[in-house]
C-alpha cells in the first residue's frame, strides 16, 4: 500500500508561520479558506494545504463539476479514522477539485451522532451490533426514519492484534491480553474498533479490568500502533494496514464492514452525487485492491436507504 502519511500542523504552528493570531487561523478555517481536519478534539492542517494557502492557490474547476456551485461544493465527513478515508480525500482533490472533503476523526459512534444531529454530511463507520452481529445498519435504522439516508459499502477490512515485530510476547488471542506481563493500549470509547474488541472480550467472558492498559486510550490506529513501535505497550487491537505501516506483527482476528452513510439535504445533494459517482464510476476501487488488509469487492454497493424520507418537508 502506498504510504499516505503527511506532516501536519496545529493552528498554533500555522499562526507562528504566518505571524498571525490563532483566532485568525480558526476564522480562516471557518470561512473555508484554509482546510483542516480533526483527530478527536484536535485540529490539524496538512502540509500540502499549508503550501497551497501560502501560494495563494485556488482549487480548479473542470467539466466533472456539473452544476456544482461555490455554495455546495464542500462535504464534511465525520466518524472512524481509516487510511482509505484519507486516500479518498486525496483522490477526490486530485480528480478535479470540484468538491472538498473536510474530515473529523472522532470514532464511528460519535460520527453517526454528528450525522444524526445534522453536524456533518457523511458518517464513516464500522459498528458491530453485539446482539445481531451485524454491522452498522441496526444503529442506522434506529436513528434515521424521516431523513433521506443512503448507506454505501466502502470496504471490508481486517482487524486484529498488533504486536512488536516477531511477536516476542507470543500473543495470539484476546485471552492473551490478560497475561500480567502484557501492556495494552486501547481505542477511545465510541470507536468501532473498541466496540469489536469489547464484543470479543464479552464472548470470552474476559473482564476488561484484567487487561493492563485497557483504560489507556488513543484516537486513531496509527497512534495506538505507535505505542507498540515505541516500546510503550506490547499489544493493541487495530487494522492490518496500521501494523504494516510501522513494520509490526499482525494477528488477524476478524473481518469487518466499513460503510459510508450519506445524509441528503438540499445544500449537499449535488456534492454527494458527485462523491458517489467517484466511488462507483472511477478507478478509486483499484487503490483499495492494492491496499493490504482491505477487500474492495463490494465498494460502491448501496446497502440501504430510508423509504419514507419524502414524507417530511
Amino acid at each position: 500500500m502506498t504510504t499516505i502519511l503527511e506532516k501536519t500542523y496545529t493552528p498554533d504552528e500555522i499562526a507562528k508561520i504566518f505571524k498571525i493570531s490563532k483566532n485568525t487561523v480558526y476564522e480562516l478555517i471557518k470561512r473555508g479558506e484554509l482546510n483542516a481536519f480533526k483527530i478527536g478534539n484536535k485540529m490539524r492542517i496538512e502540509e500540502r494545504e499549508l503550501v497551497r494557502f501560502k501560494e495563494g492557490g485556488k482549487r480548479s474547476s473542470s467539466s466533472h463539476t456539473g452544476n456544482l456551485t461555490q455554495t455546495d461544493h464542500s462535504l464534511h465527513i465525520a466518524g472512524s479514522h481509516d487510511f482509505l478515508i484519507e486516500q479518498l480525500i486525496k483522490y477526490v482533490t486530485g480528480q478535479s477539485g470540484a468538491i472538498t472533503i473536510q474530515p473529523t476523526f472522532v470514532g464511528s459512534l460519535e460520527g453517526l451522532m454528528m450525522l444524526y444531529k445534522g453536524n456533518c454530511d457523511v458518517a464513516a463507520m464500522h459498528l458491530l451490533d453485539p446482539t445481531s452481529k451485524e454491522y452498522n445498519l441496526p444503529f442506522i435504522k434506529q436513528l434515521f426514519i424521516h431523513e433521506r439516508i443512503t448507506v454505501m459499502r466502502l470496504a471490508e477490512r481486517e482487524q486484529g492484534l498488533i504486536t512488536a515485530k516477531g511477536n516476542p510476547k507470543q500473543i495470539f488471542h484476546v485471552k492473551d491480553l490478560t497475561n500480567k506481563d502484557i501492556r495494552f493500549v486501547n481505542r477511545q470509547k465510541g470507536a468501532g474498533t473498541r466496540f469489536l474488541l469489547d464484543s470479543l472480550l464479552a464472548d470470552e467472558n474476559i473482564d476488561p479490568a484484567d487487561i493492563t492498559g485497557y483504560e489507556v486510550e488513543e484516537w486513531n490506529h496509527l497512534a495506538t500502533a505507535s505505542y507498540i513501535s515505541g516500546g510503550i505497550a506490547d499489544a493493541t487491537f487495530g487494522i492490518r494496514s496500521a501494523a504494516n505501516k510501522l513494520d509490526l506483527h499482525f494477528i488477524p482476528i476478524a473481518k469487518e464492514k466499513f460503510d459510508l452513510v450519506f445524509r441528503w439535504t438540499s445544500k449537499n445533494e449535488k456534492a454527494i452525487e458527485f462523491l458517489i459517482d467517484i466511488l462507483q464510476l472511477t478507478n478509486f476501487k483499484e487503490s483499495i485492491s492494492r491496499a493490504e488488509g482491505y477487500d474492495g469487492t463490494e465498494l460502491g454497493q448501496l446497502l440501504y436507504e430510508t423509504k419514507n424520507w419524502r414524507k417530511t418537508k
